[in-house]
């Protein structure tokens, strides 16, 4: 069997992960979110405030004996106010750090933790953003915490290959962990983005454009696009990644 854990799955690419995977009758999906939108046999949810740091360190992984994937998806993420820094509450700089940084990185801990004696194919995925390499005014945390999550991903990989090295059993399976942006989605985000005040973000028609446009990906077919790329994880060259780069 294979085992899926997907923050953010009541909406969006989370959801759409879910749904896909819940296709295949080997998968077993375990949701991580505040909320539940899913019902199906192959799925869990656990009820957590990933803004809560109290609730993120207490969350436990499950051991799977005769696993033959466990997955991390790294999905919930939140672009918050759109202001330029200077006009935040402080309050919401340290809620949107949390979710979209702090989050992943303590569940990264503890999954590593958890399965490093798993003889199973183990995958980090974190949902990136190229707002964590190109800067946006307005979105100075989103911007910072996306740029942050992609050097956490290049640290991760570098220890996995140095802890590679020094293995003692030729079969050491470790862990493979990639951030993998996946463009213009048509979420909630977008609607967020779309209602922001000119003098708040100076791009924002360009934003308002892409919807007239009709260039906005719908997560259904972003998350069957990721799905097609982590099908197999070995073709992966690079840590980090969009998917535009495998098209």
């Amino acid at each position: 069997m294979n085992y899926y854990y997907i923050t953010g799955t009541s909406r969006g690419i989370g959801k759409a992960f879910a749904e896909h995977l819940l296709e295949d009758a080997s998968n077993n999906v375990i949701g991580i979110s505040r909320s539940k939108s899913i019902e199906h046999s192959n799925y869990r949810h656990f009820y957590l405030d990933l803004t809560d740091t109290t609730a993120i360190a207490d969350f436990k992984f499950e051991i799977h004996a005769h696993a033959k994937k466990i997955f991390l998806i790294n999905n919930a993420g939140s672009l918050g106010f759109i202001k330029p820094i200077g006009k935040l509450e402080a309050s919401t700089i340290i809620k949107n750090y949390t979710l979209n940084l702090i989050a992943p990185s303590v569940l990264t801990n503890a999954f590593i933790d958890c399965y490093a004696a798993a003889d199973a194919e183990k995958v980090i995925v974190n949902i990136s953003s190229g707002a964590g390499k190109n800067p946006y005014d307005g979105w100075a945390v989103y911007c910072a915490s996306k740029a942050g999550i992609d050097m956490f991903s290049r640290v991760v990989d570098m220890e996995q290959k140095i802890s590679a090295q020094h293995a003692e059993s030729s079969i050491h399976k470790g862990f493979k962990i990639f951030s993998i942006a996946p463009g213009v989605v048509n979420t909630t985000m977008q609607d967020e983005i779309r209602a922001a005040s000119k003098v708040d973000f100076s791009r924002v028609e360009n934003f308002i454009e892409y919807k007239l446009n009709d260039q906005l990906a719908e997560p259904k077919s972003v998350s069957k696009k990721y799905l097609n790329i982590l099908a197999n994880v070995e073709d992966i060259k690079e840590v980090l990644s969009a998917i535009k780069d495998y098209e």
